[in-house]
């Protein structure tokens, strides 16, 4: 049975909506990490450490992507919520087309300044050469990338949770074929890699431009439409959360990075990337939830039915809290697994990142109740108070904890940051939801 953004949503029906998102950002995240996977296996540590090393600042220019996704996904929800159908498509192609635009922008000046960047950043020698030809390449595709990133959220809120899944899948499947070949086969080391990911994003950006170009079956369809600076700076005023959210993080790491090769040399720069690479997979599971969830928070808010938000965020941090508890378990009891995925031909870093993992996996117990306060007020509308709990989280804590962690704690510092960053940011997210309630009204009534 087909589940409508107008539906009452029991736990069933909100797991079944939400659940082909989490599987979409779960399979994203492991393709993602193929890479380091292949290159990290075939190509060796170095090349390994240029790939965690330049990731960052790649990760920021292709996080337009959230945005545009995250703020115009709640702006069309919303509108569709209205009865303004026509409307929201409009405001649909809008966001598609000045997000692609915008990429390419983005991808020339990138590819310019990659080199002088990667320098700043400290690297040097043949870090420096690796980390600019595998950003290089990955850059070129950034626009396409983008467009991935902006339906990841919209098929949610075309009611067409699935289709997204199905795309991920094929683009996921490409980019897995296409290291085997390209790295494993051929010896094509970064070169290879970063192919396989560039040609993988094409597939996942253009086939839903295919999709919702023709006629469909979906509450949104690309057509024609007209520049509206207003609904453009709402789109990226409500997704600005997500924005920082990805440069704060990307920040961050390039600060862990930094504090890493200070406290523990270029094997905690590659212990640390194998710690994004598994936090990537788990935190899908909180991130996946909170996009397919948003599109029906902006519904029923537009709508004007407090009852069901009231619903909505109750149940949700009835699951989130279960599946925080069963990400934290996972972790600490496949923390050695996991680590050997990566790094199993060098037993001194095996030893370091398994260590590590057993520490940095405490913030698992955390961090999805705090990307869910970002994204419930995002969905809501709300952009200031979303980047308030996102920024907190990302950025002001995470800085904050890395930096004086390591003071008296070392190494094992730099690891527990998150886990300390993680616990502050959920008593801020918290707080805003307290403070918030008597303008939105989504704690009145009991869970039904």
């Amino acid at each position: 049975m087909k589940i409508h953004l107008s539906d009452h949503f029991t736990f069933g029906r909100l797991i079944r909506y939400t659940l082909p998102s989490i599987i979409t950002m779960i399979f994203t995240s492991i393709y993602g990490i193929v890479d380091g996977f292949f290159v990290s296996n075939f190509a060796g540590k170095e090349e390994f450490t240029a790939v965690n090393f330049i990731m960052p600042f790649i990760m920021i220019l292709g996080g337009v992507g959230f945005m545009f996704g995250t703020g115009g996904g709640a702006l069309i929800a919303t509108t569709l919520g209205e009865g303004k159908r026509e409307r929201a498509n409009r405001i649909f192609s809008l966001i598609v087309y000045t997000a692609f635009s915008l990429g390419v922008v983005i991808s020339v000046i990138g590819i310019a300044l990659i080199r002088p960047v990667a320098s700043f950043l400290g690297a040097e020698g043949e870090l420096l050469e690796n980390s600019v030809i595998y950003a290089r390449i990955i850059l070129a595709a950034n626009p396409v990338f983008i467009l991935q990133y902006v339906f990841q959220c919209l098929f949610s809120t075309a009611e067409k949770p699935k289709y997204g899944l199905y795309i991920t899948v094929a683009a996921g499947v490409t980019n897995i074929v296409l290291d085997v070949l390209f790295v494993g086969v051929l010896s094509q080391g970064l070169t290879g890699a970063a192919l396989a990911t560039a040609v993988s994003q094409c597939v996942g950006g253009f086939l839903p431009v295919i999709y919702f170009a023709r006629k469909n079956s979906s509450l949104l369809r690309l057509g024609k439409t007209k520049i509206e600076g207003r609904v453009l700076l709402r789109a990226c005023t409500n997704g600005s959360s997500e924005f920082l959210s990805n440069i704060s993080t990307s920040v961050v790491s390039m600060v862990y990075n930094s504090q890493l090769l200070k406290y523990s040399g270029e094997d905690g720069v590659a212990a640390y990337g194998v710690l994004m690479y598994v936090c990537m997979i788990f935190m899908s599971v909180s991130i996946g939830f909170s996009v397919g969830c948003a599109p029906i928070v902006s519904y029923h808010y537009g709508a004007g039915n407090k009852d069901e938000l009231c619903g909505l965020l109750k149940k949700s941090i009835v699951l989130l809290a279960a599946s925080s508890a069963f990400m934290f378990a996972s972790a600490e009891l496949l923390s050695r697994p996991l680590s050997l995925v990566f790094v199993s031909y060098d037993e001194g870093l095996l030893a370091l990142t398994t260590g590590a993992f057993k520490i940095f996996s405490f913030s698992f117990l955390f961090s999805g109740f705090t990307v869910f306060a970002s994204s419930f007020f995002t969905a809501l509308g709300n952009g200031f108070v979303s980047a308030a709990v996102s920024f907190s989280r990302t950025f002001v804590f995470q800085i904050a904890a890395v930096l004086l962690l390591p003071l008296v704690f070392a190494a094992n510092g730099i690891w527990a940051a998150s886990v300390a960053s993680e616990a502050c940011a959920l008593i801020v997210g918290a707080l805003f939801l307290f403070a918030n309630n008597k303008r939105y009204g989504y704690m009145k009534n009991r869970m039904h």
